[in-house]
Formats: C-alpha cells, structure tokens, sequence
C-alpha cells in the first residue's frame, strides 16, 4: 500500500512520530552550522571532518539535553525546555571539548557559543511553534505532528 494510499490517520500518527526527530535533526544542522562559522572565523578548516570534529561535542551535549527534556513530547516547548537544550548543549559541549583534548572553553567562547546556539535553538521553536499556530488556527485548532501550538 503506498502512502499516499494509507487512510489520513494514519499517515497523521506518522507524522506525529517523526516530526519531533525531524526537528532535533534541524537543531543539529543549527549546531553543526554554528561549529562551520568558527572555524571560518579562527581559520580552522572548513572541510566536513574539521567542522564534524568541532560540533561533536555540541551535538552530543544537544542529544543528551533533548534526551532529557523528552523532547519527542513537545520539540517546540519554550519553557522550560529551550532554555534546558541550550544550556545543556553549551555545558556539556564545553566539558566535553576540554575533556577529549579537541579545544578549550574560554570566557568568551562561552558567552559567543551561548549567544549564538542560544539565539539558534530558541528562533527554530519560535519558527516552528508559530508555523504549528498558524495551521492549527486554519484546521481547526487540532494539534499536528506532535507540537504544542502554545507553550507551557
């Protein structure tokens, strides 16, 4: 049976399902992005594995903090889970960087990484949750794909 073929709830339940890892998967590209403006700004290497190796840590610290905030529940809740996925993906992205031997965490590199991901994670749920809005106002006011048109 081909989607397009699957009855509209189901194709919905699915939905509900991804859309949540579509969006850490955005968040990710966020960091990885982040991660490729450092190293163009301090002349590191633009090349994938320059730019994987210095997101790594980031990216790990987003899992572990998305992990904890069950985003799956609700990917666009501004409070208190951005502020969780942002601090903890800067925390644990610079303790994991000082561990491994691949960089330092400097006043100001906290600061301008806690800037930019935060400025980052925080406009991807303000994006998301208004989109979510705006079709939830058009359907009706049913939640889709699993995101909370308001936060809570």
């Amino acid at each position: 049976m081909s989607s397009s073929a699957a009855p509209s709830s189901v194709r919905r339940g699915s939905a509900r399902r991804v859309l949540p890892w579509m969006l850490l998967a955005l968040d990710g590209l966020l960091v990885i992005g982040f991660a490729a403006m450092g190293n163009r700004n301090h002349a590191t290497g633009l090349a994938l594995t320059d730019v994987l190796q210095t997101a790594a840590p980031f990216l790990l610290g987003l899992l572990i903090s998305s992990l904890a905030v069950r985003f799956w529940r609700r990917p666009s809740r501004l409070w208190p889970d951005a502020l969780v996925v942002i601090l903890g993906t800067v925390a644990l992205g610079m303790v994991l960087r000082v561990l491994s031997g691949t960089g330092g965490a400097q006043w100001s590199f906290v600061l301008v990484a806690t800037l930019v991901l935060g400025v980052l994670l925080l406009a991807r749920r303000i994006i998301s949750s208004r989109l979510v809005t705006a079709r939830n106002t058009s359907t009706g006011g049913q939640t889709r794909g699993g995101i909370q048109a308001t936060p809570r």
